[in-house]
């Protein structure tokens, strides 16, 4: 797995439940119960994506179960009311639906869920036909991702590459996800490069660094002799 970037379809869920547009709120309530979903796609009769319905679109109707539809807050928006009196998925659903495609990086998934304030992502094909489902569940596999497996890719892939005296100068050691380097480099202004992309590795929680740079040399008594006798020489 040495360089391996996790992409969405590594982690998605394959094995979708998708609603119609013509669902109804019973049936889109029951199915949330019974398979234990907060959100679902919405599909066209060609599997195209074309909205979502969440747990939050479905409490609409709730929140608006015995107001006046005319006075109340602000948060009482024509969208609003009108999701409350929605009685099919596609008058319920949210769209455009935000999704991700199969190829994508997980960190890219990761993104869009928290711009988006969103838990799951339909994942469809470039013509956006529905591929698979990726929870924020999914995304923290790449956390299981074990010691041994990150420790061979730090040590091949950064620390190999990054420092010419090579895996000889630096010591990898990971605990949990926890990547410690240690030991001395030629050059340490490399130091903040090589801790970053440690920190891009999959599966690393986080990184201590604890390089120094190479031990100087202290002056010894023929280098004095040395220096004396070139000063020694200028000097005639």
């Amino acid at each position: 797995m040495d360089g391996h970037v996790y992409r969405v379809d590594d982690v998605m869920t394959r094995r979708v439940i998708a609603l119609a547009g013509g669902a109804t709120f019973k049936d889109i309530v029951r199915t949330m119960e019974t398979q234990r979903i907060s959100a679902l796609p919405v599909i066209d009769s060609g599997s195209h994506v074309i909205g979502v319905v969440s747990e939050a679109d479905v409490l609409r109707k709730e929140e608006f179960r015995d107001s006046d539809h005319k006075r109340g807050p602000r948060s009482r928006t024509p969208g609003a009311l009108a999701k409350a009196r929605a009685v099919t998925a596609e008058d319920l659903m949210t769209t455009p639906a935000v999704t991700v495609q199969p190829e994508a990086p997980v960190a890219r998934a990761a993104r869009l869920m928290a711009r988006h304030r969103v838990k799951r992502l339909p994942v469809v094909d470039r013509e956006g036909v529905l591929q698979g489902i990726v929870s924020r569940a999914d995304l923290l596999r790449v956390f299981l991702r074990s010691d041994p497996d990150i420790a061979e890719e730090v040590r091949r892939e950064i620390v190999g590459s990054r420092f010419p005296e090579g895996l000889g100068s630096v010591r990898v050691e990971v605990h949990e996800g926890v990547v410690t380097l240690t030991g001395r480099v030629p050059d340490t202004s490399l130091v903040p490069l090589a801790e970053r992309l440690v920190r891009s590795v999959e599966g690393v929680v986080d990184v201590r660094c604890a390089l120094t740079g190479p031990r100087h040399r202290p002056v010894t008594e023929p280098d004095l002799m040395q220096e004396e006798h070139r000063h020694t020489s200028e000097g005639r």
